[in-house]
């Protein structure tokens, strides 16, 4: 796009929950260029002005761990949750070897759209494509740059299938990691299953491989108790104590799905600078219990929310409420709404930082350009600019406008430049064509 994007106008967001009124913010080159009162930032030639009306203007969201691609493999209906999980397991990886580089194009344009939609600028993937690895992430990276997202993407390998196949998946990631590695939107990391489906030599190359790039690694942390008892079994280790002393954890590392850890094993993870992608209610749904994070969400640090691919951020948020408030309640959480805000904005900001090299996670003037434009117009004290629940209020509210370092993706709540009908469409044919391999009627 020529010229600045001018938005007009807007309610600025500010994750203490406090906000600007009557507000213009200019945007050049993907950054914030400049965040000032409206009637100082005058509408040149060349410019695309944004009438926000007041809206309010908020960073767009980060998936910190989704399964764009498999999670629609297998939707969450009652006989796939009621399963143990390694049958769950099994099943997804029988599925999961049907599919072809062409059904992860399409399946990543449907999903990119949908989180596109809902607010998202950054979806951190965690894909399994045994069958063609290297075809299937440089699919994932066409369908975001044409729907215009950022995508950082990894490979779920691990060793189930023999050492040759896994060794040659890590390698395929790690080539798509070396070509990927200065690109604007589409950034690639290294990736692994859990700890209980990975051979130690599968985990040192993997290793080596971060070494080698200074890459990001994204996997399963102790993600249930099959991962606990097979890896100390195995092992000798708990999982935290043994991807620690493989070179796993530490400010390259994105580990979802926290489901089996110890209070001490999340001081552990929080002293390494490890960064915890929690899916509260998505868990809810897949264990008898719920998830058993309390070290984690009590010392938030580095901590964000993920969908798993199922659902949405806006979803998770609320599952998080809940596991929060009987924190809150018994001391071990003094100030939630901050919490919550950490959670939803801060956290993720900061990995989206990493991640870019750039900041992030504010309407900022020298910040990335990821904008959401709201159909919410907050009330607010005068005095203080203070906005009670903020947060929920921009949770509720419909996405508008998606802006993706500078690019308007939604325009008025409408995919700029792509038929989501179409989209969709293409993906329930691809999802019907891998169903009929799996013969998942059957």
């Amino acid at each position: 796009m020529e010229g600045r994007l001018l938005l007009k106008n807007c309610a600025v967001f500010r994750a203490d929950g406090r906000v600007r009124h009557g507000m213009a913010v200019v945007v050049e080159e993907g950054i914030i260029r400049r965040v000032a009162p409206d009637a100082e930032v005058p509408v040149l030639p060349g410019d695309w002005e944004v009438a926000c009306r007041g809206r309010l203007v908020a960073p767009g969201l980060v998936d910190c761990h989704s399964h764009m691609v498999n999670g629609q493999l297998l939707p969450p209906n009652g006989d796939f949750l009621l399963r143990q999980p390694r049958s769950r397991l099994e099943r997804m990886r029988g599925v999961a070897n049907l599919l072809t580089a062409e059904d992860v194009e399409i399946l990543t344009r449907f999903a990119a759209a949908r989180a596109l939609l809902d607010g998202v600028s950054l979806v951190v993937d965690h894909l399994s494509c045994p069958s063609d690895v290297a075809g299937a992430l440089e699919a994932q990276a066409r369908a975001a740059n044409s729907l215009g997202i950022r995508l950082v993407t990894s490979h779920s390998t691990h060793s189930l299938d023999g050492a040759a196949v896994a060794d040659s998946q890590a390698d395929a990631n790690a080539e798509f990691v070396r070509r990927y590695r200065e690109h604007p939107r589409v950034r690639g990391a290294l990736g692994f299953h859990a700890s209980y489906t990975c051979e130690d030599a599968l985990l040192s190359r993997i290793a080596g491989h971060r070494q080698e790039l200074n890459a990001s690694v994204v996997f399963h942390l102790a993600e249930n108790e099959d991962d606990l008892s097979t890896t100390y079994s195995t092992h000798g280790r708990r999982v935290v104590p043994r991807l620690d002393a493989l070179g796993l954890l530490g400010p390259h590392a994105i580990a979802g799905y926290p489901r089996a850890v110890e209070r001490s094993e999340a001081e552990r993870l929080a002293a390494s600078g490890t960064f915890i992608a929690l899916t509260p209610r998505a868990t809810r749904s897949m264990d008898r219990a719920a998830e058993s994070a309390d070290g984690a969400l009590s010392s938030l640090h580095l901590v964000g929310l993920g969908t798993g691919g199922h659902g949405t951020l806006q979803e998770e948020l609320a599952g998080a409420l809940v596991s929060m408030l009987s924190l809150a309640r018994s001391g071990r959480m003094p100030d939630l709404d901050d919490s919550l805000a950490h959670l939803f904005v801060s956290g993720p900001a900061e990995l989206c930082t990493r991640l870019y090299g750039k900041p992030s996670g504010g309407v900022d003037e020298g910040s990335i350009a990821d904008l959401v434009v709201y159909d919410a117009i907050p009330a607010a004290d005068p005095e203080t600019g203070y906005s009670p629940f903020l947060l929920g209020q921009l949770v509720a509210a419909r996405v508008a406008w998606t802006i993706v370092d500078g690019r308007v993706c939604v325009r008025e709540g409408q995919l700029l430049g792509n038929d989501y009908v179409e989209l969709a469409r293409d993906a329930a044919a691809a999802l019907a064509r891998v169903w009929s391999r799996a013969r998942l009627g059957s």
